[in-house]
């Protein structure tokens, strides 16, 4: 006589899970290809891109040690484009030289970040980012300031680079 799925309910259990176990797994590889493959996937990792390189960007331009000015000065450059970058290269010259006149050694931290706008397609991208910056003069105590930095990234062959940086406002400016 012939064994069935009736005579042996073990068999006909063990069969279900099978099914059930191979269903989940091809519906979990399915959601995970579809999530990998997510246009939106592909625009946070661009927001975050954006975000990293202007965190240290703005690192980058907040921090300088007149004992190692020319490295200091590169770096800023190379944090920069645009007009951002040429104003830094113009006004190199002078500002050597007033570091090295002050002997001030300034580093920053990054408090936070984010990313306010996103033209992924365009390239362009917002931040603001708020720092704790640390001036140290050759004698005195070391004063520190917190600012909330404005930065339009542009994206270039190397990545992003700040276009533009300047102060956010503080408090309501519209206000008289």
């Amino acid at each position: 006589m012939a064994r069935t799925a009736r005579t042996h309910p073990l068999l006909a259990g063990a069969l279900a899970l099978s099914v059930l176990a191979a269903g989940f797994a091809g519906w979990g590889g399915w959601s995970w290809y579809a999530a990998a493959h997510d246009d939106s996937a592909g625009y946070a990792k661009q927001r975050d891109a954006a975000l990293a390189a202007g965190e240290q960007a703005v690192l980058n331009l907040n921090t300088l040690d007149h004992r190692d000015i020319e490295r200091g000065l590169d770096v800023w450059e190379e944090s920069a484009t645009g007009e951002l970058r040429k104003q830094l290269t113009d006004g190199r010259g002078q500002f050597e030289k007033q570091i090295r006149q002050a002997r001030t050694v300034s580093s920053a931290t990054v408090l936070s970040g984010a990313v306010t706008e996103l033209d992924d397609r365009a390239g362009r991208a917002s931040v603001m980012v708020a720092v704790r910056i640390t001036v140290t003069a050759p004698k005195g105590e070391p004063v520190r300031k917190e600012s909330r930095m404005l930065g339009e990234l542009t994206r270039t062959g190397d990545g992003w680079k700040l276009s533009a940086l300047g102060q956010a406002p503080v408090g309501n400016a519209t206000a008289e």
